[in-house]
């Protein structure tokens, strides 16, 4: 099989079985999503969609957020990984918006990457989901999905893995392109034990026909296919 066939195989079925596919952050605006991505570093949807509530109840925008102080705003992300990393950053990035960009989230990755506590992953999160543009955020969730089905080849970097993905996935696929492999490492392929037994890509994928599928009994094997 080669690569094609094998992108061409998985993007059918995500097409087929989540065609929505879209972030579990909860958020109403660019602003909203820019806070959600930035607490989401190394810390689950769940826990940062019970934290954001009050943060945008008290600060709704990047004009209030700006005038945080540290000490007030920590004890809102207190239950966040790194919060007082990411307490800097948040009162830095809406300063910066406000200095820079009118208090407005820019829509490209160059300007975006300028704003701290954003990175390249989080300016592409913010610019393919709200923007529909045919960038990929790459999470421990892409990379290892990606190099477990077979879709990047010695891909050692997030960024290599965004290079490989990107070449192969039409350009109108690409900001669903993310969260399917997003929500298929978060829920089916997850980084140990994998659920191969309920997932529809084994036929191409390379984890599962070389690594599971040889050590299957013939009566598991008739199973599961």
């Amino acid at each position: 099989m080669t690569r094609k066939e094998r992108f061409r195989f998985v993007l059918d079925y995500f097409e087929k079985h989540i065609p929505d596919a879209e972030t579990e952050l909860i958020y109403d605006n660019p602003y909203q999503l820019l806070v959600s991505v930035i607490l989401s570093a190394q810390c689950t949807d769940k826990r940062v969609n019970l934290t954001t509530p009050a943060i945008f109840e008290k600060y709704p925008d990047a004009e209030t957020l700006s005038r945080a102080e540290i000490d007030e705003l920590f004890p809102f992300i207190r239950s966040i990984s790194y919060p007082n990393n990411k307490t800097k950053h948040l009162i830095g990035m809406a300063k910066m918006l406000m200095e820079k960009f009118h208090g407005q989230v820019p829509m490209t990755v160059d300007e975006l990457v300028q704003l701290p506590g954003v990175g390249r992953k989080t300016a592409n999160v913010i610019t393919s989901v709200i923007d529909s543009q045919p960038n990929m955020a790459v999470d421990t969730h892409v990379f290892r999905v990606s190099a477990r089905i077979g879709l990047t080849q010695g891909a050692k970097t997030p960024l290599a893995t965004e290079k490989q993905l990107i070449k192969y996935i039409p350009r109108e696929l690409v900001h669903k392109a993310h969260h399917w492999l997003i929500l298929h490492g978060r829920y089916v392929c997850v980084a140990r034990n994998p659920k191969c037994e309920i997932c529809g890509l084994r036929p191409v994928c390379k984890y599962f026909q070389q690594v599971v599928k040889p050590t299957l009994p013939p009566g598991k094997l008739h199973l599961i296919g």
